[in-house]
């Protein structure tokens, strides 16, 4: 029998005797290569671009419903991960305060906060509940994985961008 015909078995399947190296070699680079892949970062991010620090604070709705959550105190020209991991909404909303000149990034979406560090479920009786009423702006990722909002000085406005 010539050689080009010949079978061999590879995890149990067969295989050509010509091909032989080149599933095994595949396979050698499948298992060296598969794992260390890790899968891309994707996060929902606020950079700070103004010459403040800033609190903020974050709305969203999740598998078990409406959520604020806060603060992040994030320095003048910088940027922190609000949420880690691939986003599970197209929507979610924002309110940050300027520390040091005073001044908001504020909306019409109103959601519950506190004073203090919190996490906070629904959106209704806020003050009923203990908690302060506050306007936060919408920001749609358009459905992207990974999204990164900038917070800029009063002359400009925020900006949204992937």
């Amino acid at each position: 029998m010539p050689a080009s015909h010949e079978t061999r078995k590879l995890a149990g399947i067969p295989i050509p005797a010509l091909n032989r190296w080149v599933y095994a070699a595949l396979l050698a680079f499948g298992v060296m290569v598969g794992p260390g892949v890790t899968p891309a970062h994707a996060d929902l991010k606020l950079c700070n671009t103004t010459a403040s620090r800033v609190g903020v604070s974050i709305g969203y709705k999740d598998t078990e419903g409406w959520a604020s959550e806060g603060w992040w105190n994030i320095a003048s020209h910088t940027c922190e991960t609000l949420l880690k991991g691939v986003l599970i909404g197209r929507y979610y909303y924002i309110h940050a305060v300027d520390y040091d000149r005073g001044g908001e990034w504020a909306g019409g979406l109103f959601m519950c906060t506190d004073d203090k560090s919190f996490t906070i479920r629904d959106t209704e009786d806020c003050e009923k509940r203990g908690h302060k009423r506050t306007g936060f702006f919408e920001v749609d990722t358009g459905e992207e994985r990974d999204w990164t909002v900038r917070l800029t000085d009063p002359e400009g406005e925020e900006t949204k961008s992937q």
